[in-house]
């Protein structure tokens, strides 16, 4: 066997194993390449899902932001209602005592109408009372008082005349005098004691 002869078939063997050794490595190679593609999709369908995340972050932190606005204008809101309420619960206590007050009141204002109704009551029947004694008053004005006055009247005009007619005789007249003077002290009695009950049933008209 000559040299070149030599050299082809080392030639050869060299590339049979090269062949040999390469052939795995380009299986390993373009499994890797198999590999890396799938793992771009996967970085890419990641990028994607972390867009969206990133997105969704954003919606969600807008969201808590407006929420906390919420629960800031919602607690301000129940601090308001809570002052309210006990502004409310002091008006309340307030009327309550109000109204026992009225209470009060108006039972005293009761008793005080009672009170009146009976001297109302009592006022008519002093009234009818009063009413009754000045009719009697008035009668007794009418049958006894004005017909004495009329007797002492005509006891006064006879006796007047009696001395007109008896002017000459002195002694007569004097007696008369004397009787008129007598008439004229028990008539004037009559008269002050019938003055005087006629102003004590007047007092008691009046009263």
């Amino acid at each position: 066997m000559s040299d070149q002869e030599l050299l082809h078939a080392l030639s050869d063997m060299l590339d049979q194993k090269l062949d040999a050794r390469l052939k795995p490595m380009e299986e390993d190679i373009k499994s890797l390449k198999s590999d890396v593609k799938e793992l771009k999709d996967d970085v890419t369908v990641l990028k994607e899902d972390v867009a969206g995340l990133k997105k969704d972050v954003t919606v969600l932190k807008e969201d808590v932001a407006g929420l906390k606005k919420d629960v800031t204008v919602l607690k301000e809101d129940v601090a308001g209602l809570k002052k309210d309420v006990t502004v409310l619960k002091e008006d309340v206590a307030g009327l309550k005592e109000d109204v026992t007050v009225l209470k009060e009141d108006v039972a005293g204002l009761k008793e005080n109408v009672a009170v009146l109704k009976e001297d109302v009551e009592t006022l008519k029947e002093n009234y009818a009372s009063l009413n009754d004694e000045l009719h009697r008053v008035k009668l007794f004005q009418e049958n006894v008082i004005l017909p004495r006055l009329n007797t002492i009247e005509s006891c006064y005009t006879g006796t007047y005349k009696r001395y007109l007619r008896a002017a000459e005789k002195m002694e007569a007249a004097l007696e008369d005098v004397e009787l008129l003077k007598e008439v004229t002290a028990k008539h004037s009695q009559e008269i002050q004691k019938l003055q005087q009950e006629q102003y004590r049933q007047q007092q008691v008209v009046n009263g």
